[in-house]
């Protein structure tokens, strides 16, 4: 799982490049397929089933008002100042990986800024808290509060999840409380701890294509995801992203 983790953060690393104005997210998506055939893995969400049939691409990306499950095509070019998330994951060896990472194409405002910055918070500070005898929904309370305190929302619909020979497995991690309810975590287990942040109430709608998630305000929105060892003492952060840039400079 740490080898897997570790190259799956490289990858999504060498994507990130391709946020630069003109280009699409289909040319992330066309990336990550040749940078995971050369690393001898296969993407994680391809033929992944859902409501209306088998995601047929290597990853998400989804930019502004799209939350999330944004299909990689080439519709849309990138320009200055967009909020894109960019969610992938491999599986090496059996094992399986997903992780998201939330960037600002050259530059973001403000606003988009501190919205980004909060979901970010939201997700790290939670993340720390995945130890042995915890339950889920003290880090669900952890990040709701913070988006909360902040003026944000986080979306009940989606949850973080246990990780290992398949993308989902239990337990669930929720981006919302209360404290002191859900499955308790045990040392050993390997989760993600995932947020997706938007301004004001938790409305989103589902995209014609039957995928991309879409804040009903046309609201920007962000999101971060991170696997974690659960510890002892300490959590295994898997995929350390914590010092990355949220800009991409183009």
């Amino acid at each position: 799982m740490k080898e897997a983790a570790r190259l799956s953060t490289q990858i999504l690393e060498e994507l990130a490049k391709e946020l630069v104005p003109g280009r699409t997210p289909g040319d992330i998506d066309r990336k990550a397929w040749e940078l995971t055939k050369e690393a001898g893995v296969v993407p994680s969400f391809y033929n992944v089933k859902g409501h209306r049939g088998i995601y047929g691409y290597s990853c998400c990306v989804s930019v502004n008002d799209e939350v999330l499950h944004g299909i990689p095509d080439d519709d849309y070019h990138f320009q200055t100042g967009d909020v894109a998330k960019i969610d992938f994951g491999i599986v090496k060896d059996g094992y399986y990986t997903d992780q998201c990472f939330t960037f600002g194409v050259g530059s973001l405002s403000e606003e988009d800024k501190r919205l980004v910055n909060i979901s970010r918070m939201a997700t790290e500070t939670a993340m720390k808290k995945a130890l042995d005898g915890v339950r889920a929904g003290d880090l669900g309370f952890t990040m709701e509060g913070i988006a909360r305190a902040a003026g944000y929302d986080t979306l009940k619909m989606f949850v973080g999840h246990g990780l290992g020979k398949s993308l989902h497995e239990p337990p669930e991690i929720p981006t919302f409380g209360p404290a002191g309810v859900g499955d308790k975590l045990k040392f050993g287990m390997v989760i993600s701890v995932e947020c997706q942040l938007i301004p004001f109430e938790d409305e989103v709608y589902v995209d014609d294509d039957g995928w991309t998630i879409k804040t009903a305000n046309g609201g920007r929105g962000a999101m971060f995801e991170y696997m974690v060892i659960v510890g002892d003492e300490e959590a295994e952060i898997l995929t350390p992203m914590q010092d990355w840039d949220i800009i991409i400079s183009v």
